[in-house]
């Protein structure tokens, strides 16, 4: 069976700030804008290609490489992303 690597692509990111560590108002990037909503609990109702999904405080939230929008769990993106320049 063949294997496969991710190519090296950079991405944009926002992390949904953990429970209390958040106090008032957060300020999320413009291209989240219209894409997420926050919800009760601290979370944030996305519309992803694949429907809608759910950030839960502490969580990523990430623009992919066609201007994309979805969530992904810390643990996941600290073994998949590093920091880079844009």
């Amino acid at each position: 069976m063949p294997y496969f690597r991710k190519k090296p692509v950079v991405i944009e990111a926002w992390q949904n700030p953990p429970k209390g560590q958040k106090d008032g108002w957060v300020e999320i990037p413009k291209w989240l804008i219209g894409k997420a909503f926050a919800i009760p609990g601290g979370k944030w109702l996305i519309e992803t290609l694949e429907g809608d999904m759910t950030a839960d405080p502490g969580d990523w939230i990430i623009k992919g490489v066609q201007g994309e929008v979805y969530p992904c769990k810390p643990d996941i993106f600290a073994a998949t992303y590093e920091p880079a320049d844009p």
